[in-house]
């Protein structure tokens, strides 16, 4: 007799919903019923479907009624979303593709939403699109966070002429080979921190389990559009914040997030929101989080943690560096994005600001917005715009796809491309390619009410993951 191969795609066919339920038939029929020709599963369960309680007392088979029982009841607590749009404020908008737009309006339908804004580097992503800030009454969203939580950029400037990068070029080269490690390398002697110390560690289960891994991997950075680079400073703003002569300097910017940790944190609550938060088809990756519930404040914990596991991650690798370098920089300047923050409105309020690929831009605080690594970023002062909820752009934004880019572009396109820019690349690929992103001068253009430019950073040595 044939062995009973029952799949997934077969349950789908006959609409067998998706989770707890759908495991545990192809589980059990597989166990308890192979006798049955396939076509005979398949009416089965097709017949438990339509008519559940039918097999309510039958052994095996109901299992899998109390798991649809279990999702029917949820299903009748769908949460509904808001039949209008909630008004938000888009900064470059030509440049824009029409998924982030669709992406923010259904965010901005959500029961919990009170504001949002969409950045001039939007684009597509999950849940709420990259550069989408959204405000919530009391409730946080573990994908309007993002998986890498607590993703910044961390700027060193040092007191070194910038012509060294051109005198002096492997000399660098070799000390971003030596002090950075990228995706799935770490370093053989990760430092201790203060961090891995946290009682968040040892009080909340998930975060309990990853807490061998964040040791292992502190320190390093995670792989896509994550760097290590040298490049030159230009102080522009006489008024700068650390009264530095205006001229170059030799900067050093990196940009990662909080890695291991983070990701799984996020997957977790994600999928504890997307349990308990029913949510349409169209807007299932909004599920949130209460802050009243012990899940919720749970999240809020574990996710203030992955942040500053983010920063600290930054923090080794700008020490390594210094220390090789024999010099203490200057002043460093730092700032993340996927993360949310509780802040105070103009009317009183406490919100959950979410924002996803955006920097924060409350006033007089500093960020860096990175172009591409042939492009200039921006060290900017926030001007506290209420429209935009204090935010401003994380970066140029990508205009293809990593798809796309990868598709489109040729490796001697690149090379011959980086060569007339004068960069070195080491690592990296053709999906992060410069002509992958949108012009980071227009992104700026598009938001200068929402920040003054102290002074620019322009790449000449990088590093990222390989290929």
């Amino acid at each position: 007799m044939a062995k009973l191969r029952l799949r997934g795609k077969d349950l789908r066919k006959i609409r067998f919903p998706n989770g707890p339920a759908k495991s545990l038939a192809l589980t059990i029929v597989a166990k308890h019923f192979r006798h049955l020709k396939k076509q005979e599963a398949i009416d089965l369960l097709v017949d438990l479907l339509a008519d559940p309680t039918k097999y309510a007392e039958q052994e095996h088979l109901k299992q899998i009624v109390d798991a649809l029982q279990k999702r029917k009841g949820s299903d009748k607590a769908e949460i509904a979303l808001r039949p209008n749009v909630e008004p938000y404020k888009v900064y470059g908008i030509k440049n824009i593709e029409e998924g982030a737009h669709q992406q923010m309006e259904t965010a901005m339908r959500l029961p919990v939403a009170v504001s949002g804004a969409l950045m001039a580097d939007a684009h597509h992503g999950y849940g709420l699109p990259i550069g989408g800030v959204l405000a919530t009454e009391n409730a946080v969203i573990p994908y309007g966070v993002g998986v890498d939580i607590g993703c910044r950029m961390c700027l060193s400037i040092f007191d070194l002429p910038a012509q060294k990068l051109v005198e002096e070029r492997s000399y660098f080269r070799q000390l971003l080979e030596d002090n950075a490690r990228f995706g799935y390398n770490s370093f053989d002697d990760p430092m201790d921190d203060p961090v891995l110390a946290r009682k968040e560690f040892k009080e909340i289960p998930i975060v309990r389990s990853l807490k061998d891994r964040a040791y292992k991997q502190i320190g390093s950075s995670g792989s896509g559009n994550h760097f290590v680079e040298f490049g030159i400073v230009n102080i522009e703003d006489p008024e700068n914040e650390w009264k530095l002569p205006t001229g170059e300097y030799l900067g050093l910017l990196s940009h990662s997030g909080s890695r291991g940790l983070g990701a799984n944190i996020a997957r977790h609550y994600t999928k504890v929101a997307m349990e308990q938060c029913l949510l349409p088809k169209e807007a299932k990756h909004l599920a949130w989080l209460s802050l009243d519930s012990e899940e919720g404040m749970e999240y809020w914990l574990a996710m203030n943690l992955a942040g500053d596991y983010a920063s600290a991650c930054h923090h080794h690798i700008h020490r390594r560096m210094s220390h090789s370098l024999g010099l203490p920089p200057l002043t460093m300047v730092e700032n993340h994005h996927n993360f949310a923050w509780k802040e105070l409105q103009a009317d009183g309020r406490e919100l959950i600001v979410h924002r996803k690929g955006a920097t924060p831009a409350q006033k007089g605080v500093l960020g860096i917005i990175p172009g591409s690594m042939t492009a200039p970023g921006y060290i900017v002062r926030g001007k506290g715009d209420p429209e935009s909820l204090s935010s401003a752009s994380h970066g140029a934004g990508r205009r293809m796809s990593r798809t796309k880019a990868r598709q489109n572009i040729h490796a001697k396109e690149l090379k011959r491309f980086l060569q007339d820019q004068g960069v070195t690349l080491i690592g990296g690929g053709l999906d992060e390619a410069p002509m992958a992103y949108k012009d980071i001068r227009e992104v700026m253009a598009a938001q200068s009410a929402l920040v003054d430019v102290v002074g620019t950073f322009l790449p000449r040595i990088v590093r990222m993951d390989k290929a």
